[in-house]
């Protein structure tokens, strides 16, 4: 466990403590606590904790509302909280990207697998998007500069190694990438036509 940052959302400042102990005993980093949902999301933003854990039955704003908006944002994974355990509460807690929902009273030995398997997993999903994001990009530049090179067989009557190799070499002149220099021939020719 390193030395993750956390902030805590419930109503009940004795719990808050409490769950604050434990995770600082375990080398947890409680950088903020709120009350109520509004002030958790201001903290959330402010303090960019490395995890979130929330009670579902906060004021102005409930927990899973919370949960869904750091989950769109991306702030950080959240583990909810609750004491309730009406029908539509996993339903809801799904809906919400939890990471986990716990049911109080809340031991240390469900807290801290819970914690940590929230902070791994977010970890990988964060990972998987990043490399998913690269992998689209590079995609996306071959096929301009394939474009890009069939623009140039055609119009200068090269062969495809040539009309690769006189793009390699004005993105080494110039140097810019593959992908400017293919943009550069595909608006050219577009300007033109």
């Amino acid at each position: 466990m390193g030395e993750y940052r956390i902030v805590l959302a419930d109503a009940d400042t004795v719990w808050r403590k409490n769950i604050k102990t434990v995770l600082n005993k375990c080398g947890y980093w409680v950088v903020g606590e709120a009350g109520d949902g509004v002030s958790a999301l201001k903290l959330i933003r402010n303090r960019q904790p490395d995890l979130l854990i929330i009670d579902t039955a906060l004021q102005g704003m409930d927990g899973l509302q919370v949960a869904k908006i750091v989950y769109e944002d991306k702030l950080a994974p959240v583990v909810a909280t609750t004491s309730s355990n009406h029908q539509n509460i996993m339903e809801n807690a799904r809906d919400a990207r939890v990471y986990a929902l716990l049911f109080k009273p809340i031991s240390e030995s469900s807290l801290l697998p819970a914690v940590e398997l929230a902070l791994v997993n977010y970890q990988e999903i964060v990972g998987l998007e990043k490399n998913i994001k690269e992998l689209k990009e590079t995609l996306e530049a071959r096929k301009l500069v394939e474009r890009a090179k069939g623009i140039l067989m055609e119009t200068m009557g090269l062969k495809e190694t040539e009309a690769f190799r006189r793009m390699q070499r004005q993105s080494m002149n110039q140097r810019v990438s593959m992908r400017a220099v293919a943009e550069a021939v595909i608006m050219s020719y577009d300007l033109k036509n």
